[in-house]
Formats: C-alpha cells, sequence, structure tokens
C-alpha cells in the first residue's frame, strides 16, 4: 500500500497545530468541495466564502480529515490560521523531498504551456510534480508544494504575478535550481507606474529563490535580456540563454508549421538538431529551447527531452486545433481563447499568416479558404490598452488576415482601425460575437479565436466547436 501524503501527525507538526477528533492520513490536498477527491485533506481557506462552511461537505464527498481554524465536526487539524499552515505544509513537504530537483517557470506569455512541456519531460525521466492548471499565485504555489510527494525526483512549478512583490515570497518557498523566464512583454502593465520595466523587474525576482549555483534561463531575443541576466548573475545564477541570436545555448534556426504539428530546427550547445512537436504557433520554436534548457537542468536526458516535445499535445484554449465537418466540407478551428496580450496576439497571428489555407474538403486542397479571426478584448493593459488593441491592424494586415471580427469595448478601437474589406463583424460580448462567426465559418477556412480569458473568448470558440456535424457538440 502507497505510504500517505500526509499523516495527521505530521499535517500537526509542519503546521504547529494540534489533533482534533480522530486521526487520519490523506492522499491529496484540496481547497475546493467542487474538486475534492476521498482521501484529501481539506484546507478550510477563507476567501468570498468560508472554507469552514464547506468541511461537513468535503468529509462527506470522502475528505479523509480537514484543516481548520475554528472547531468542526470530524477529523481535524486545528491551526490559527489556515492559509499560513497552507504555506507552512507546503515549506513541510519541499524540506522532506530531499531528491528532488526544482523547476520553476515564469513570464509574461506561454507559462502554463512551458510548464507542462516540462512536465511531460519529468515524468519521462522519473517520479515528477508539477503544478496543475495555472495554479501559479499566493494560493496555488503552496497548494502545489504541499501536494508533492515525498519520493518526488523532479517537479516544475509555474509562478505567476500581477504586481511587483508577488513572485518573491513564492521563489522563497520552492527554493528552484532552475528557473525561466519565457519573455516579458506588456501584459498586467496597468500595475506599473513604469509600464515593461516594472514587468521585467518583478519577473526577476524569480531568481532570488534560486538554490544556490542555480541555473537561470532566459530568452535572448527579448529586449529585456540584459537587464534580467544582470538580476540573474546578480543572484548567483549560471545563465543559460536560448533564441535565434548567434550564440546562445538553445538556438532556434528555423520553424515550420503545417496542420497540426511542425519541424523545429535548431542547435543546442553547438549541435544540430530536428525534431517534430505536435504545435503550430511560433512562440512554439523559442519555447521548445526553453523547455530543453530547463530539462538539461533538471537532469533529464536529450532523448527523453525530445520525446516529450515531439507528444506533448497543444493544451485546451491554447493553440489546439480541431477540424470542424459542416455542410460541403470542413474548417480548422484554431483555439487561442484562454488568454491574450500584445506578445501572444502578434505571435498568434504571424502563425497563422504562415499556415496555409484549403482543408475544406477531407484529403483534398481546396482554393479559396480564408483567414478569419474572431478576437476579443485583452484585459489589464491600462490606459495604453486602446492604442495597443488599434496597433493588430498592422499584424492582422502583415498575416494577410480576410476577415476580422471583434468583440469587446477595446476591441473596438480595433475595428475602427480595420479597412472595411477586412471587417467581419462587431458585437459588446463575445457570446453577441459568436453567431455571426458561427454563419460565416466556410470549408476550406482557418478559422482562430483569441482574447483574455475575462473577455470570454471562449464562448466564441465553443459556439464554432459545436457546429462540428460528426461529434454534434463542442469539442
Amino acid at each position: 500500500m502507497a505510504e500517505a501524503l500526509w499523516t495527521a501527525d505530521e499535517v500537526a507538526a509542519a503546521t504547529g497545530g494540534t489533533l482534533a477528533g480522530p486521526s487520519f492520513a490523506a492522499n491529496g490536498v484540496s481547497i475546493d468541495t467542487r474538486t475534492v477527491e476521498r482521501g484529501d485533506l481539506f484546507v478550510a481557506l477563507a476567501g468570498v466564502r468560508d472554507g469552514h462552511e464547506f468541511v461537513a461537505q468535503a468529509l462527506a464527498k470522502g475528505a479523509a480529515g480537514a484543516l481548520v481554524s475554528k472547531p468542526v465536526d470530524g477529523p481535524a487539524v486545528m491551526v490559527a490560521d489556515t492559509f499560513t499552515a497552507l504555506e507552512q505544509l507546503g515549506a513541510a513537504a519541499r524540506q522532506r523531498a530531499t531528491k528532488a530537483r526544482r523547476g520553476a517557470v515564469t513570464g509574461s506569455v506561454g507559462k502554463t504551456s512551458v510548464t507542462q512541456a516540462i512536465m511531460a519531460g519529468l515524468t519521462r525521466a522519473g517520479r515528477a510534480h508539477s503544478s496543475v492548471k495555472s495554479y501559479n499565485n499566493h494560493i496555488g504555489v503552496p497548494l502545489t508544494l504541499a501536494r508533492m510527494p515525498r519520493d518526488t525526483e523532479r517537479a516544475v512549478f509555474e509562478i505567476g504575478m500581477n504586481h511587483e512583490g508577488e513572485i518573491r515570497p513564492l521563489t522563497a518557498m520552492v527554493r528552484p535550481h532552475c528557473a525561466v523566464i519565457t519573455n516579458v512583454g506588456p501584459v498586467h502593465v496597468e500595475n506599473f507606474p513604469d509600464g515593461e520595466a516594472g514587468v521585467a523587474r518583478a519577473k526577476a525576482e524569480i531568481f532570488e529563490g534560486l538554490e544556490p549555483g542555480g541555473v537561470a534561463v532566459l530568452n535572448a531575443d527579448n529586449v529585456w535580456f540584459e537587464a534580467l541576466k544582470a538580476q540573474a548573475l546578480g543572484a548567483g545564477a549560471q545563465v543559460r540563454t536560448f533564441g535565434r541570436a548567434a550564440g546562445c545555448d538553445a538556438r532556434l534556426i528555423d520553424f515550420q508549421a503545417d496542420a497540426g504539428h511542425a519541424i523545429v530546427q535548431a542547435r543546442f550547445h553547438g549541435k544540430g538538431l530536428d525534431f517534430p512537436i505536435l504545435q503550430t504557433g511560433a512562440h512554439w520554436g523559442p519555447n521548445a529551447m526553453a523547455v530543453l534548457l530547463m530539462l538539461e537542468a533538471l537532469d533529464v536526458d536529450l532523448d527523453d527531452s525530445l520525446a516529450a516535445l515531439g507528444s506533448f499535445e497543444p493544451l485546451a484554449g491554447r493553440g489546439a486545433e480541431k477540424i470542424v465537418q459542416i455542410s460541403g466540407g470542413a474548417f480548422t478551428l484554431i483555439d487561442e481563447s484562454y488568454n491574450a496580450n500584445p506578445v501572444s496576439m502578434a505571435s498568434a497571428l504571424a502563425t497563422l499568416g504562415a499556415r496555409k489555407t484549403g482543408t475544406g474538403e477531407t484529403g483534398t486542397a481546396k482554393t479559396g479558404g480564408r483567414r478569419i479571426v474572431a478576437l476579443t478584448d485583452m484585459l489589464e493593459l491600462g490606459e495604453q490598452a486602446p492604442g495597443f488593441h488599434a496597433a493588430l491592424a498592422e499584424p492582422i494586415a502583415a498575416a494577410e488576415v480576410d476577415l476580422v471580427f471583434c468583440a469587446g469595448p477595446l476591441m473596438k478601437s480595433l475595428w475602427d482601425a480595420l479597412p472595411p474589406t477586412r471587417r467581419g463583424g462587431y458585437a459588446k460580448t463575445a457570446a453577441e460575437l459568436a453567431p455571426q462567426v458561427s454563419r460565416a465559418a466556410e470549408p476550406g477556412d482557418l478559422v482562430m479565436v483569441k482574447g483574455s480569458n475575462g473577455s470570454k473568448a471562449s464562448v466564441i470558440a465553443q459556439a464554432l466547436a459545436s457546429l462540428d456535424l460528426v461529434s454534434g457538440k463542442a469539442g
């Protein structure tokens, strides 16, 4: 029988708490009764609703015990503050997993995809652990740590931020042996008086928590590279570089995308590499380079790293493709609906421009297919937001997009900047725009949906997927 993740005594020792009720052993950690599983330790956090209100429900669903700061019926460990206790539990998990090499990922774009691609490589190399979904904030990071089994050999953690000073305590919890900043761009700039410079400074906090002699993986093509490099070296890190620039440790030479896959040509520490990946976004060229360097720093064999990249599929809402069968043929839906900012928008549009249209009939090339984009507001851009949206007209033109559909008050700035020949439709909300895009899609088209999660771009993607005559439901 597998060893328990946490016994009640271990939880009490880690948190300075006291056992209330019968003893227990937990195999997982949960903060949400909607996803709690049998055998979990339920942590009753204070939030919009007090987690203590849900302890009985969690135990009824099979939770082994609860971590609480108020008396409850059932097995529990009583502490002064449950959030602090969760942090303490995470720290204890890190300290007891003595064999675990830890990596950390941050950046303005691509954190979750890069984290999960690294995890794919770690899994091939041994007992591995990682963040699930985008668990990258002040709750998600200690929760991920608290879930780490004691026999973990390698782990990777996603670390995010909206404001300065948020990454510093999180990297101090993780104490990574290596850390990557995928890139820095105008994301969350409304929270920084000095704009991108502040974002870069905040991202560089990740190096402050590195274990002595740790590795900092940096994007040499990014405008903030020199500033980030100085911060990394100041923290005592060994710097490894990726990008197209000559001299990079992982140098991207070429990226050729086709339907559902791409071929990456690179030089890794001077050695030529050509390998396939199941991604089409141009940003996956540099992403793949970052993943290779991180896996190397985490002692993963290059063959395992390449195999992991070669089988790693796009995450939902982050470039996943679907062939949607409609009357007369099919169109290709490119679902980028999970998030958006000026950097990722430009990359996605460039990728779309490089793609061939005309996949309308199965097995045949159909001429006349169009490039169509449905875009919703990019959020957290501050006073510059209208300008960032209007500026998308340029990469849209460069990508030779045929029709543009826009939803949201900020996307109105792009709509106004578009020539009439490119205007597909505008609506105030994604829900109102979805029927317009659905009516426009024709066999042979490439249809990309992208926007910030908060502006509900996924509603449009789901509407388009639901047109599929084969599945008959949203995919």
